[in-house]
């Protein structure tokens, strides 16, 4: 963790350095966002299977809710607060306060480190892909993590679908304004969502609450595409992102159930890079998808306009409203395949008592 937030820094250092001798290109972001992000990919796993270290497994949920309490925040807070700095400093003194952010974290890890009593293991002498393969073999061994990993990644890119159109969906009838009080409205049910799991979260049964968060998200999401009204797309995103970290806090309490200590890091690597994937292939494809297939099918006189169009409406970006109704009814799909698989029910099952 601490290799991955100090190592976080050297694209901004980049980037600052860049700006203050005067360049200013796209190349230059880019290049320092990918240099950043290489290092948050060592973070991240790390963070993930250190709670299996520091809590009891009673503290699972409560844990989650408030990592995603924390992850929400950084995408609701961060940008209001850059975006008012941006009105008093230069770019380069943000790029400083990020610096000093991360270098903050490296402290607190450091300081936690001190505080916990490490384990003696036995160390082998594995290399890098040894350690990469064995994670893979060991998931895709059992059927119960390859079944959350498949539900984790329906989710995951259908959000990729959200993050890569909702801009252009709202900006069809709306415009930048309405589309920013929107997103920050609707994400702030992430916040409620995350902060009633971090306080409230007891229960075992995680299976039922992943069955039941996934028919919800599923649902808002559909709804979320059904309408041009403004009142109605913020109250459906708002539920949607508050139903969500229940998804997230279940697939990721049975996951750390089933995965031994000393396997949480390559799990947790592993787990992320495919899912990931989803999200990727999502922002690759969405907009293809829209501006190709869906939109001209809901243009007035398009093939769908006339019986779909009555659901969804017809105009500029009313295609991208039926991707997100489609990608709603897939995660509700889903749900029979939870409530009817045994390896997943085995796990509610196992720790009901």
């Amino acid at each position: 963790m601490m290799i991955g937030d100090f190592g976080s820094t050297l694209g901004l250092v980049f980037m600052l350095l860049m700006f203050i001798s005067g360049i200013h290109e796209l190349w230059v972001i880019y290049s320092g966002v990918a240099a950043s992000s290489v290092f948050v990919a060592l973070q991240n796993p790390a963070y993930k299977a250190s709670v299996t270290d520091l809590l009891d497994e009673k503290d699972y949920s409560k844990a989650s809710g408030l990592m995603q309490l924390a992850e929400s925040s950084r995408f609701l807070i961060s940008p209001i607060i850059a975006g008012f700095l941006l009105h008093w400093v230069k770019i380069e003194q943000i790029l400083m306060i990020d610096i000093a952010t991360f270098l903050v974290a490296v402290f607190a890890v450091f300081a936690v480190k001190k505080k916990i009593k490490t384990l003696d293991r036995k160390t082998q002498n594995e290399h890098f892909f040894a350690d990469f393969i064995q994670g893979f073999r060991y998931i895709f061994a059992r059927r119960t993590l390859v079944c959350l990993l498949f539900i984790t990644s329906i989710v995951t890119f259908s959000v990729g679908f959200l993050q890569a159109l909702i801009g252009p969906m709202i900006l069809a009838f709306s415009n930048a304004k309405t589309l920013g009080i929107l997103q920050t409205i609707s994400v702030s049910g992430m916040l409620g969502g995350s902060l009633f799991i971090g306080l409230f979260s007891k229960t075992k049964r995680q299976v039922s609450v992943l069955a039941i968060a996934m028919l919800l998200t599923g649902l808002f999401y559909a709804l979320f595409g059904t309408s041009t009204n403004i009142a109605f797309i913020v109250s459906s995103g708002f539920l949607f992102f508050a139903a969500l970290p229940f998804v997230n806090t279940s697939i990721e309490v049975l996951i750390r159930r089933n995965v031994e200590n000393n396997l949480q890091g390559r799990v947790w690597s592993i787990v992320s890079l495919i899912t990931q994937l989803g999200m990727l292939i999502a922002f690759s494809i969405a907009g293809i998808l829209a501006d190709k297939i869906f939109n001209p099918l809901l243009q007035n006189g398009g093939l769908l306009a006339s019986t779909v169009g009555k659901i969804v409406g017809t105009g500029q970006g009313r295609g991208i409203g039926l991707m997100f109704v489609l990608s709603g009814i897939l995660i509700v799909f889903v749900v029979p395949f939870i409530w009817k698989n045994k390896n997943i029910k085995a796990l509610e099952a196992e720790y009901k008592n």
